[in-house]
């Protein structure tokens, strides 16, 4: 095997490789404990609350967020299957089968996946904004 060259992008790409690796353990590592995800999450959200408060800014950022955080809970909240929809395509009737008799709530967006899209909200869309606010003291988003 010859060695890369200077420049070849290959260690770059060994080094985002074992970065993804090492989160998705931290992530992994972290899946059991519901009640400390949350809590962390809160207090990063209360953070970021204060910061708009005494800064007095990034109110449209803030409302973005706020949709964003608001479209997730409805995820979480709504089942897989609307029940109302399937009874109209199945008809009226008593269940015939024994798989009709019970079907569990399973969620649209689980849990976990809720808590992640939370948490590590979408900084590519909100990160410009709160940079340049910094920088210039104002903000064209």
């Amino acid at each position: 095997m010859e060695p890369s060259p200077v420049g070849d992008g290959g260690s770059a790409e060994r080094w985002r490789a074992e970065a993804a690796r090492a989160f998705q353990h931290y992530l992994d590592r972290a899946a059991p404990h519901t009640a400390g995800r949350w809590a962390g999450t809160l207090v990063a959200a209360a953070v970021y609350a204060l910061r708009v408060y005494y800064v007095r800014g990034f109110y449209v950022v803030t409302y973005g967020l706020g949709i964003y955080l608001l479209n997730l809970l409805i995820g979480f909240l709504s089942p897989m299957v609307d029940p109302e929809l399937e009874a109209l395509e199945a008809g009226p009737g008593l269940p015939s089968r024994g798989s009709d008799e019970f079907k569990p709530f399973i969620r649209r967006l689980p849990e976990f996946k809720f808590w992640y899209a939370a948490a590590f909200l979408p900084l590519p869309h909100f990160g410009p904004c709160l940079v340049q606010r910094h920088r210039t003291g104002r903000a064209d988003c």
